[in-house]
């Protein structure tokens, strides 16, 4: 379980992200990026697929934002000050197998701390992505990024919804189960109690974005439905 909820950072992370193990050349089933075609989908459905992560309360007046050729733009401007937007694979930690995985769908609903401190660390590496930098050179980027204040702080209380039925985490997890995400800086597992026998609370350190992201468990998702039990 834990290994899981590293790989869902987020996931970013990164989160975004899946039970995967570090990439290697004889492990890694995606060494580089795919055709930037893989990676892109209907406006009209991906817009849906965004506004899925959270319950319709929160995602139907939310700012919503798809990826295009040139990368991230606003589709939906909303009035609640949540983003919801439609990751993939690069959200996540770079150590991670999927960080190429073109399968890869996280939609994530991010209210206005994460949206403005969360999220641009992400709207970065994507800038990145398109302009063809390998994995070390988006890590070494966004450190720097981040050592030298061209990213902004994260604010408290940032969090996300993580909720939709057709959220695609990695290929072995799927779509998992839906959560709630909370985004703190630095490593503070401990501070939370996360990751110990009988707590509800799981959380993963993320080097790449310099913080801890806690997970929660929702018992249904977006649409109401009933989740899966958790299988520990």
């Amino acid at each position: 379980m834990q290994a899981t909820t590293i790989v869902l950072l987020a996931l970013f992370l990164s989160a975004s992200t899946a039970t995967a193990a570090p990439a290697s050349a004889q492990s890694d089933p995606y060494p580089a990026m795919a055709p930037l075609a893989q990676y892109l989908m209907p406006e009209a459905d991906e817009i849906v697929l965004a506004r899925s992560a959270a319950p319709r309360a929160v995602s139907d007046e939310a700012d919503v934002m798809v990826l295009r050729k040139e990368g991230y733009a606003t589709a939906v401007k909303g009035t609640n000050g949540f983003l919801c937007i439609v990751e993939r694979g690069w959200a996540g930690d770079s150590s991670f197998a999927d960080f190429w995985n073109p399968r890869q769908r996280a939609p994530n609903c991010f209210n206005r701390a994460a949206a403005e401190t969360y999220a641009p660390i992400y709207l970065m590496k994507t800038r990145l992505v398109l302009a063809g930098k390998s994995k070390k050179e988006i890590v070494q980027t966004t450190a720097t990024a981040l050592d030298e204040r061209q990213l902004p702080a994260l604010a408290p209380g940032a969090m996300c919804y993580m909720m939709s039925r057709q959220q695609y985490l990695n290929d072995q997890d799927q779509n998992w189960q839906p959560h709630l995400m909370f985004f703190v800086q630095g490593d503070a597992a401990s501070s939370w109690g996360a990751n110990v026998p009988g707590s509800p609370v799981m959380a993963a350190n993320d080097p790449d974005e310099r913080a801890t992201i806690f997970m929660i468990a929702a018992k249904h998702w977006s649409d109401g439905t009933p989740a899966p039990s958790m299988v520990h």
